[in-house]
C-alpha cells in the first residue's frame, strides 16, 4: 500500500528536560503504528525550549508535545518566537504545496497554538487539573475523523495548570477552525468550561489533554513509590487511587490511546500516498 515509502515524523519536544511520560508514549505510538500498519515510520526529536531546535519542512508529519511551565510568560522568548515562525512556515507551505503536512499539538503546545492563532483566552487555572476525566464532544467533534471510534464522552489524562477558555468566534470563523471538545460540565462551578480540542485548519489539530497517555505505562509510573508519594502529597490519596482504577478500565484511557493518534497518523499518511 505504501510502496516502501519512508514517512518522516518530527517530534517537537516541549518538556525542557523535565521528567515526563509524554515523549516515551509518542515514540511508542509511532513504533506501534509502523509495525501494525507495515509502514516505515521514522522520527526525529527536537528540543525546542532548551536548544531552540526546530525542524525544517522536510518532514511529512509534526507532533508537538506537552510540557511544564507557563504558556503565558514565555511570550516574546526566543524559543517561542522560533516556534511561532515554525507554525507560520507550515501554514504558508500548506497553502500552496501539493503534499500537505499534518500537525498535532498536545497540551502545552496546544495552548501556544491557541495563543498564536488567537482563537481563545489563555489563563492560569485556580487549581491544577490532574487526573482522568470525561471529555464531551461538540457537534464538530462528532464528525471529526481523528475522533472516529471514540465514545462520547471519552476519557483522557489531564495534567495542566493553565487553560484555554472563552473562544473568540470571530477569529475561529475567519480561520475556518472548529471546536471539537470541551471539558466535563460542572454545574456547581461558576467558571467557563475549558476548550479541550480544536481543529485550527484542515491540517492542524490540537488537544489540551494527553491523547498519547498509555494506560499501562502510566499506571506503572504512578505506582512507583516516589511518584505515588508526590501525587498523594499534591492531590490526595483518593485522587491517586481513582487514577489507578480508571487507568485499568479498557474503555477509558486505553481506548483514547488506541484511537486519536493512530487516526491522526492514518489520515496524514493516506494523504501522502493518495
Amino acid at each position: 500500500m505504501y510502496d516502501n515509502r519512508v514517512v518522516k515524523v518530527a517530534i517537537l519536544d516541549m518538556y525542557e528536560g523535565a521528567e515526563n511520560q509524554g515523549m516515551r508514549c509518542i515514540k511508542e505510538l509511532l513504533n506501534q503504528y509502523s509495525e501494525q500498519e507495515d509502514v516505515n515510520v521514522t522520527y526525529t526529536a527536537y528540543d525546542v525550549r532548551r536548544n531552540e531546535d526546530l525542524p525544517d519542512l522536510s518532514y511529512d508529519i509534526y507532533i508537538c508535545s506537552g510540557g511544564p511551565g507557563s504558556p503565558i510568560t514565555s511570550t516574546g522568548s526566543s524559543w517561542e518566537n522560533k516556534f511561532n515562525a515554525f507554525i507560520t512556515s507550515l501554514v504558508t507551505y500548506n497553502h500552496t504545496a501539493i503534499d500537505k503536512k499534518h500537525v498535532l499539538f498536545i497540551c502545552h503546545s496546544f495552548q501556544l497554538a491557541c495563543k498564536y492563532f488567537g482563537v481563545a483566552e489563555l489563563s492560569k487555572r485556580k487549581s491544577t487539573s490532574f487526573g482522568v476525566f470525561p471529555i464531551n464532544m461538540m457537534p464538530c467533534g462528532v464528525g471529526e475523523e481523528v475522533f472516529v471510534g471514540l465514545h462520547n464522552p471519552f476519557y483522557v489524562v489531564d495534567s495542566r495548570d493553565y487553560q484555554v477558555t472563552n473562544p473568540n468566534h470571530e477569529v475561529i470563523n475567519k480561520l475556518g477552525a472548529t471546536i471539537l471538545a470541551i471539558e466535563k460540565d460542572r454545574p456547581h462551578v461558576p467558571l467557563p468550561r475549558a476548550i479541550m480540542a480544536i481543529r485550527f485548519n484542515e491540517f492542524m489539530i490540537g488537544t489540551q489533554f494527553h491523547p498519547e497517555a498509555d494506560a499501562v505505562g502510566m499506571s506503572m509510573y504512578l505506582q512507583k513509590d516516589e511518584k505515588k508519594t508526590t501525587v498523594i502529597q499534591n492531590h490526595g490519596e483518593a485522587k491517586w487511587a481513582s487514577m489507578i482504577d480508571q487507568l485499568g478500565d479498557p474503555n477509558k484511557i486505553m481506548w483514547t490511546y488506541n484511537h486519536i493518534i493512530p487516526n491522526f497518523l492514518r489520515i496524514a499518511i493516506q494523504e501522502l500516498v493518495s
